[in-house]
């Protein structure tokens, strides 16, 4: 891809938007896709000019090449905030996005693990006595203990755990940050696993830590969350965001309330956190089921 305007706005949103490495990555590989279609379909090589049906034509094909419903409404999200960039810098007058639809999608309900599962692992399975054992551990209860995201986690720094009051700061999506409590039981043991960390002469700013004293990554942190899960439930899914789906399941299904659970998750708007009402009808369902005599 070789389109000034097109650097230019992935600079913003990476600078100014202050977007993570990951969502710039995603806008930067969904332009170039669409920089390379109006190339070769319309030899047409100004992507701030393109009208909406070339637009329309771009996902007409990706909708041909069978992409998933989701994956295509992420690549016109991510032309909405470039043609919206272009008119905040006056480079344009009209949007052509206002005349393009997102695709139609089916809502899917969260994969959680139940809570008797959870209960099993963290109470009754017996982790290895040593650095990797206490590790892994805590990286099972703070993933299931605050509903925090893999990035989150990964660069939760020691200093931003308040042990006097019970409260780790987490830097979210767009770079915002919250505060999300934590219990007693939690915050003893971000305690002993630090004191275990030093003792084996792994001393970090980030929490979580490799075996050889680096920042954790990614797969390392899946890898163990994966392992464990396995030993307690049979979800095709056993990844850290369902540990964060089964944290926020669980708050609603013991009666916290919708608000509170959007700023512990760090949601942006409602909606996003009403997808955990479905999991909790089901459990609404089967009580009314098992209760009621004309069910």
């Amino acid at each position: 891809m070789n389109s000034e305007i097109v650097n230019f706005f992935l600079q913003y949103i990476q600078h100014e938007k202050r977007c993570s490495d990951h969502t710039v990555t995603a806008y930067r590989k969904d332009m170039a896709q669409f920089v390379e279609y109006l190339t070769k379909t319309y030899d047409f090589h100004h992507p701030q000019l393109a009208d909406h049906q070339m637009i329309r034509s771009w996902v007409v094909s990706l909708s041909e090449a069978k992409l998933d419903s989701r994956s295509i409404n992420r690549k016109i999200a991510t032309l909405r905030s470039f043609f919206k960039f272009l008119q905040q810098k006056k480079i344009i007058d009209q949007d052509p996005m206002r005349k393009v639809l997102a695709m139609k999608t089916t809502k899917n309900i969260p994969t959680f693990v139940r809570e008797a599962e959870l209960d099993n692992l963290l109470d009754d399975v017996e982790f290895p006595e040593s650095f990797e054992g206490v590790r892994d551990k805590l990286i099972l209860e703070l993933l299931y203990g605050t509903g925090m995201r893999l990035s989150e986690l990964i660069d939760l720094e020691v200093r931003n755990i308040d042990f006097y009051g019970q409260t780790v700061k987490v830097l979210g999506k767009r770079n915002k940050e919250r505060i999300i409590p934590i219990n007693q039981s939690l915050a003893h043991q971000i305690e002993l696993y630090i004191q275990c960390r030093n003792q084996e002469g792994l001393e970090h700013q980030y929490l979580i830590v490799s075996e050889k004293g680096n920042q954790a990554y990614p797969v390392m942190i899946q890898r163990i969350v994966k392992k464990y899960l396995s030993l307690v439930t049979s979800l095709t899914k056993k990844s850290p965001h369902v540990l964060r789906h089964s944290y926020a399941t669980h708050l609603l299904n013991n009666g916290a309330d919708l608000t509170a659970i959007k700023d512990l998750m760090g949601h942006t708007s409602l909606s996003a956190t009403q997808v955990y009402t479905h999991n909790s009808m089901e459990k609404i369902r089967k009580i009314y089921e098992q209760a009621h005599p004309k069910a």
